[in-house]
């Protein structure tokens, strides 16, 4: 007898913990827009209060899961909400080795908040083939690719290095989505999401995931997801879903279309660095110019609208040190790379030429 057929990522967005609902057939999870659930017999339940566990929150954490190539999804409220759960299974004193490189809200949380109960965070670059992961090291956080330097990290050497010290990988796949990379499957321990960007895809609902596969690991993060209580509701559950039916079809034009930007910003005279790694919609560069060049820049678009997020079907730019990544320091900014004048493009899906049309219009405008 044959293996049975592994699902395609495509089929999986689609089906994946979806199946019709069982009562009346529905193709589509509904949405369970209640907050408490009839008992059978006092303290037995197959559903016991929404803040523990809801119909349609789980149907999306069985979709994310499966297309992790995970075992369990834990979903939240914010992509912060999820990582400050991921934060509190640890104890104080824990050692928490971070990438350099990461989202302003991130660094933000683990230097003003986790800090200040005894965890302690050192903050290397985890893109570098001779990174080494100390003895004593509790967790390894990393970005791949991270941002807004969009650099990427050897995601199976470290969790080789990481697991030979006793700690666990924490990867960051926003940027990447699971369409064009597993960290699971390269040997992390957790992903993490926030759903709020490619996974949603339209700029509508906020949420974060989490992805394991180890049961005791599950068991305790689902503890806290239930202790703490920052999920999501049905509806923000039902947008995002409806949102990763089509995650693979975007993507492919997400990075069809960056991959076109790139190839010509490389090659024009007020670009003096690109970034991009070589996969997905997020694009970053310098100008060859200076910082009143680079406001004058983004606030000339049309189409790339100036602000925070990233991921939807719309084209967003922004400047980092300004916006997203204020929080950190300067001092820790120019330490890392990260210039003032950096313009980071979360490249959507409309028509090329006009894309293309617009940061024309833009380059123009940033010469005064």
């Amino acid at each position: 007898m044959s293996a049975p057929h592994e699902a395609g990522l495509g089929t999986l967005a689609i089906h994946a913990g979806q199946p019709p609902e069982a009562v009346t057939g529905a193709v589509m999870t509904p949405v369970f827009q209640t907050s408490t659930y009839a008992q059978p017999h006092p303290g037995q339940w197959p559903w016991e209060y929404s803040r523990t566990h809801n119909p349609t929150r789980s149907a999306l954490q069985s979709c994310v899961a499966a297309l992790e190539g995970g075992k369990h999804g834990l979903a939240f409220a914010s992509g912060m909400a999820a990582i400050d759960t991921v934060i509190r299974s640890l104890s104080a004193g824990d050692k928490v080795i971070c990438g350099d490189d990461v989202y302003g809200g991130t660094y933000r949380l683990f230097t003003k908040e986790w800090a200040r109960f005894g965890l302690q965070f050192s903050f290397v670059d985890l893109s570098s083939s001779e990174v080494e992961i100390p003895e004593g090291t509790r967790l390894v956080w990393l970005e791949s690719p991270t941002n807004p330097l969009l650099k990427t990290s050897d995601i199976a050497a470290i969790a080789q290095k990481a697991h030979a010290v006793g700690a666990i990988v924490v990867v960051d796949n926003t940027f990447a989505t699971p369409i064009f990379q597993r960290p699971l499957l390269l040997g992390a321990d957790v992903v993490v999401h926030s759903t709020t960007k490619y996974m949603g895809g339209h700029s509508d609902v906020v949420g974060g995931i989490v992805i394991v596969n180890d049961d005791a690991l599950h068991a305790r993060l689902a503890f806290l997801q239930n202790a703490c209580g920052a999920v999501p509701g049905p509806w923000d559950c039902f947008l995002t879903m409806r949102g990763i039916k089509t995650l693979q079809v975007r993507m492919e034009r997400h990075q069809s279309n960056a991959l076109a930007l790139v190839d010509w910003l490389r090659g024009h005279p007020q670009v003096s660095r690109v970034h991009y790694p070589g996969f997905g919609g997020m694009v970053s560069f310098v100008l060859d110019a200076d910082i009143d060049a680079a406001v004058r820049f983004v606030k000339a678009t049309r189409l790339f609208t100036l602000a925070e997020s990233l991921g939807g079907v719309e084209s967003l730019i922004e400047l980092p040190a300004i916006m997203t990544h204020a929080s950190i320091p300067a001092a820790v900014r120019k330490s890392i790379g990260l210039d003032d004048g950096l313009i980071r493009l979360s490249v959507g899906i409309e028509d090329l030429a006009d894309l293309r049309g617009d940061l024309e219009g833009a380059f123009a405008a940033a010469k005064g």
